[in-house]
This record gives structure tokens, C-alpha cells and sequence, in this order.
């Protein structure tokens, strides 16, 4: 069944970050996991929740998923994202097919 990893981040240091946007692909690549959603215009069309950069991809399963979450690659990703997000929240959603 396949799990969607969704991030909602306010990036506070762009160039910074850009270190961790060129690492961030690889390590989903490697878990089979793939962009469906990179920071794209948002359009709220109910309540209150106003996100920043909406990130969502799509993986195989939810330990797949895990697996890119706590792979060395991802870990080297958020090692040069310290410093350069106001925020940062990730979760993993199980999908239904």
C-alpha cells in the first residue's frame, strides 16, 4: 500500500537550504519514493491553515517511507537543513491503494 510523506516548511534561510534540496531527491530516489509536490503555489480552501512550502511524495509503503526517513542519505540532508527552516513538520500517510 503506498505512504505519502507530506512537509509543510517556512524555509528562513534560502541559501542554506539549498543544500538540502540537492540531497533531499536522492535519498527519496533511493527508497523508491518519488516528488509529487515540490513547493508548489497553495490555494486554502477551508479553515484557518495557511502552509509555507508544501512538500508531498509518494513512496511504496510506509516502511519504505521510514526507510528513506532514517537512511545515512536523508540524514546528511537534514544535517545541512539545521539552520535554515523556521519549521519544519513532516508526516507519513497511509494511502489507500
Amino acid at each position: 500500500m503506498a505512504a505519502y510523506v507530506i512537509a509543510n516548511v517556512k524555509v528562513s534561510d534560502p541559501e542554506k537550504y539549498k543544500g538540502y534540496q540537492a540531497l533531499s531527491p536522492g535519498a527519496i530516489q533511493a527508497a523508491g519514493g518519488e516528488f509529487l509536490v515540490r513547493g508548489g503555489a497553495v490555494t486554502v480552501l477551508e479553515g484557518q491553515w495557511q502552509p509555507d512550502r508544501v512538500v508531498v511524495a509518494r513512496f511504496p509503503s510506509v516502511a519504505a517511507a521510514k526507510a528513506f526517513y532514517d537512511s545515512a542519505l536523508y540524514v546528511e540532508a537534514r544535517a545541512k537543513r539545521a539552520g535554515a527552516t523556521e519549521f519544519f513538520n513532516m508526516v507519513i500517510v497511509e494511502g489507500i491503494q
